[in-house]
């Protein structure tokens, strides 16, 4: 989260989610309405005493995103009861994931608390590359170089203007210079012209000396090169539009190319999260009844994407 791209994919991706409604629908006669579940509460309002939605959500994503699962514990009235009374987000660090005669127990560690809950009281959304426990985590495989390049990057461009990895320009005088006269041609040259007072000074220059300007610059170490590509290369481990996350060079801000581009993000990168979150509420909350369902609202995020696109 260090890298700006790594944090404004997670941001995005996880504000959008939270942002969503999830509305709980009820079939009736072969058709479906939205109704007044208890449960609807808890996933739109306060799944926690501790937390909104909107937080509990945006955490939720996170983890998923960067440690390749979401896990939350599924608060009911007692060990007998199918009743849900909240939700409760735990860190993947938090969690051990075993098998047991083809079913999954989740072993979970907080505050020097341990405590064992079996697959039916937990919510766990796997990113891609689930091997029957756990989904592949981003941070180990797939951001592990393209992050670390982006660090590396950012570490060597804040040391480079932090400590001036070079002067704007060189004074020439003929034949060799002792140091003593060195540092008093620096600390003269200083003197006179450094200063906001002193910036439009003529420098008089004598003795035969000249003075050269250095253009070496960031863009000739590659530097810019390199981090945009970077953000690049981590838009595109997100899936997130580059111009979604503020890089714009190679992208017009104008036109439908955008507006197609942040509805494809709805359908394409917040998709493929939504629909997982789903069937995992769907089958945990109400069992094996097919006459409730949760499903995310998406049309509103669609139309604001659409009317809020800068238009040519």
């Amino acid at each position: 989260m260090k890298v700006s791209a790594v944090y404004a994919s997670v941001a995005l991706i996880g504000g959008a989610i939270a942002s969503l409604p999830l509305p709980i629908y009820k079939y009736s006669g072969g058709d479906r309405e939205k109704t007044d579940h208890p449960a609807w509460w808890l996933l739109n309002r306060q799944p926690s005493p501790i937390c909104s939605a909107a937080v509990f959500w945006e955490s939720f994503i996170g983890s998923l995103l960067l440690h390749g699962d979401g896990f939350a514990k599924i608060i009911r009235p007692s060990k007998v009861s199918r009743d849900v009374i909240g939700f409760e987000w735990y860190k993947k660090s938090e969690v051990e994931v075993l098998e047991d005669k083809g079913r999954l127990i989740y072993v979970l560690q907080r505050d020097n608390k341990r405590e064992t809950v079996s697959q039916d009281d937990m919510i766990h959304v796997p990113g891609p590359g689930f091997n029957g426990k756990n989904g592949m985590s981003q941070i180990k495989y797939v951001l592990l170089n393209a992050a670390g390049i982006a660090i590396a990057a950012d570490q060597f461009s804040s040391a480079f203007f932090k400590n001036g990895a070079r002067p704007d320009f060189a004074l020439e005088f003929p034949g060799s210079l002792t140091e003593d006269q060195q540092d008093m041609i620096r600390s003269t040259w200083g003197d006179r012209h450094q200063g906001q007072s002193n910036a439009h000074l003529p420098a008089l220059m004598s003795g035969g000396a000249k003075v050269h300007e250095l253009t070496m610059n960031a863009e000739d170490a590659q530097l810019i090169t390199t981090r945009e590509f970077q953000v690049e290369d981590i838009a595109r481990i997100f899936g997130v539009p580059p111009h979604m996350i503020g890089h714009t060079k190679n992208n017009t801000s104008w036109g439908t190319g955008v507006e197609q581009m942040s509805i494809g993000f709805v359908k394409y990168t917040l998709g493929r999260y939504l629909v997982k979150i789903e069937q995992e509420l769907n089958r945990k909350l109400f069992g094996n009844t097919r006459e409730y369902f949760a499903e995310f609202n998406t049309a509103g995020l669609e139309r604001c994407l659409l009317y809020t696109s800068p238009s040519p």
